[in-house]
């Protein structure tokens, strides 16, 4: 302590022995300096301007610290907030993950339903063809024993009609008749 007293009076008085005639007088400006700088330092003591300073500082550290406290919290609220959101981030692609594989499998299953229905559905078809070729080919056999029979008919008239006479007519008229009259009664 006492080195640190006789190092503020050497830095004090340096520029007291530099200025010249006596130096504790009125008219010596180092020495009034120096007086209104210690009244000075006493006014801030009396009125305890470094208390109020420290209380000052001691006050801003404590808003500080309380500020840092409340960043802190923030933070590990904001840090807890982004974790539920990346889990929630997580399960919502999980969730369209399965969403989009369960349609493939659908649309899958779709594709093998709409491949069967289209194979039955060229079965039928196939099946309602040959039925028609069938069908027209039935009438076309009918259409052509029909046309046969009335060529046979035409044929077999014109040949009768040539060979037949009056007498071989009546006769087998006669014979119809009683044809016709045993199957009825």
């Amino acid at each position: 302590m006492r080195y640190f007293t006789s190092l503020i009076v050497l830095i004090v008085a340096s520029p007291a022995l530099a200025a010249s005639g006596p130096f504790i007088s009125l008219k010596n400006t180092d020495f009034i300096v120096l007086l209104a700088f210690l009244l000075f330092i006493g006014v801030l003591f009396y009125f305890k301007v470094p208390t109020l300073i420290a209380g000052l500082l001691d006050k801003r550290a404590d808003t500080i610290r309380s500020e840092l406290s409340e960043a802190r919290t923030l933070r590990e609220e904001a840090q807890s907030i982004l974790a539920s959101f990346e889990r929630r981030q997580k399960e919502v692609q999980e969730q369209a993950e399965r969403i989009i594989e369960a349609a493939r499998q659908d649309a899958e299953v779709e594709a093998v339903a709409a491949r069967e229905a289209l194979f039955a559905t060229v079965e039928r078809r196939l099946a309602a063809a040959h039925e028609q070729i069938a069908s027209a080919q039935a009438a076309a056999e009918r259409d052509v024993r029909d046309q046969a029979i009335k060529v046979a008919i035409a044929a077999a008239q014109s040949v009768i009609s040539a060979q037949m006479t009056a007498a071989s007519a009546n006769k087998l008229i006669d014979t119809s008749i009683l044809e016709v009259e045993a199957k009825l009664h």
